[in-house]
């Protein structure tokens, strides 16, 4: 019996929502609930997986359910093809109904069938941006294990666990870029002190002291602070 896509895209949403307002939870923690989520939800489903791959090609496993997963992507970073891949980077969605019959990745499709029991994939673009691309990816041993629906479904999953992620992954730069802004307000107030200067002063010496190290600004803040943990140790 059809599932009813409306109800469930509104059960989905509630759950994106409902992992991003829990108290002190962080981009992992939110793609680790997601991705096991993903193969509660969508019919079919044995292994779900959440494959990043950054501007210079790494392939990485960013969550998953089981091993085959994490196996899957590295037999993808050895030879540079598969679903995950395309779908990340051709920015649709990419379904595996057999590996057996499958002709579009050959060297990925004929490890795959000799070393794990995967025959049926499919693969969700989650995000991109300048520096990643994202895909989410659900698995099944049997072949032509994922109808109709469970693809459809699919994209509903993958377009709130997108929203999701990219709401984390935002606060999560906020947050650091507070921290930051800390450490350096410290580092102001410690070089002001020391060497009897204002806050504009003490704030190019961090800043030329960054360019002559080629050294991140807030990294030469926090060395700044510990050295005068250490002073006041000593």
């Amino acid at each position: 019996m059809r599932r009813d896509i409306g109800l469930l895209h509104n059960r989905i949403a509630g759950l994106a929502r409902e992992l991003h307002d829990r108290p002190g939870a962080d981009s992992q923690d939110v793609i680790d609930r997601l991705v096991f989520a993903a193969t509660q939800t969508i019919p079919g489903a044995q292994y779900s997986g959440l494959t990043v791959i950054s501007r210079h090609g790494e392939v990485q496993t960013q969550a998953s359910t089981h091993r085959w997963p994490v196996y899957l992507d590295e037999i993808q970073q050895r030879y540079g093809e598969g679903p995950c891949l395309s779908a990340a980077s051709e920015h649709h969605t990419v379904r595996v109904d057999n590996l057996a019959t499958e002709k579009r990745w050959p060297k990925y499709q004929q490890t795959a069938l000799e070393e794990t029991p995967i025959r049926s994939i499919l693969s969700f673009e989650l995000f991109t941006s300048n520096h990643t691309l994202g895909a989410l990816n659900i698995y099944a041993e049997a072949p032509r294990a994922f109808d109709r629906e469970a693809g459809e479904i699919g994209v509903v999953f993958a377009t709130h666990a997108a929203l999701a992620w990219d709401s984390v992954r935002r606060e999560h730069n906020f947050r650091s870029a507070l921290a930051s802004r800390d450490l350096i307000g410290q580092a102001k107030g410690i070089l002001m002190q020391r060497f009897d200067v204002d806050a504009v002063q003490a704030f190019d010496l961090l800043k030329r002291l960054s360019q002559e190290s080629n050294t991140p600004l807030v990294e030469i803040a926090r060395a700044v602070i510990e050295f005068r943990k250490d002073l006041a140790e000593s």
